[in-house]
């Protein structure tokens, strides 16, 4: 199979749409001809310059399913069925475990790792039910493959997120749906700019052996790969995407 970047068909519902991979993820299936969902907890907060036609904002907080279930009943209602998904939604902390409150540590897992589970199931029950097939894509990171201090309750979330990842990739094959993440390395975005300036950020970007941050960019191959039927044999898999940061010595 040759590959194709081509999402002309296709309905994908894009969670955490008002970040900087959700918005660049939607604009980028958008472009590559795609009906998509846009989805933030804030919808007015998504900033995308794509032609209206074939985009819809909609409301969606992973931690409500009630909303969850909303939004794909607009999206089925403008497009049809989502058969793409993009799990993207999600939050960090930066706190060393010892001043982390437990409230906080089961907020992030209930962002980063349930609310995937919840979207992941609400759109398959409803791929199986219109029997249309479909692939979700989980956007993981390399903290869930490696850890570093201060992301206890991240890296545990997206850890979590890796196995599930593998676990529903097992059980929905059946039913045609492909379930494959992306672990996305340190990238550069206006929120994290400022520290990678600092000395600090400096020396960390030395330890990746490519000696640079990703690029926004760098995400577009995978997540095309992962999105199309380029990548119809894969499923469970976790697509690195780090400049080589994992491939470090311990």
């Amino acid at each position: 199979m040759s590959f194709s970047a081509d999402l002309s068909g296709r309905t994908v519902l894009v969670t955490g749409a008002s970040g900087a991979i959700g918005r660049h993820a939607a604009a980028l299936f958008r472009r590559s001809g795609a009906r998509v969902v846009a989805t933030a907890r804030d919808p007015g907060r998504i900033r995308l310059e794509e032609e209206e036609d074939g985009l819809l904002r909609a409301a969606l907080d992973v931690t409500r399913p009630e909303t969850v279930e909303a939004a794909l009943d607009q999206a089925e209602q403008r497009f049809g069925t989502v058969d793409l998904v993009l799990n993207n939604a999600g939050i960090a902390e930066g706190q060393l475990a010892l001043e982390m409150e437990p409230s906080r540590f089961a907020e992030v897992v209930a962002v980063d790792l349930t609310g995937a589970f919840t979207v992941a199931r609400a759109a398959a029950r409803r791929m199986v039910a219109a029997k249309t097939g479909g692939a979700i894509v989980n956007v993981a990171s390399i903290l869930g493959l490696r850890v570093a201090q201060g992301v206890a309750a991240y890296a545990a979330a997206k850890a979590g997120l890796v196995q599930l990842n593998a676990a529903l990739a097992l059980e929905w094959a059946r039913h045609g749906i492909r379930v494959n993440a992306l672990a996305p390395g340190y990238l550069l975005t206006d929120i994290n700019r400022a520290f990678f300036e600092s000395p600090a950020g400096e020396r960390m970007i030395k330890r990746i052996p490519q000696r640079r941050l990703g690029e926004l960019a760098d995400l577009d191959g995978p997540l095309l790969l992962l999105a199309s039927e380029a990548s119809a044999y894969m499923t469970g898999s976790v697509l690195v995407v780090d400049g080589g940061h994992t491939a470090t010595t311990l």
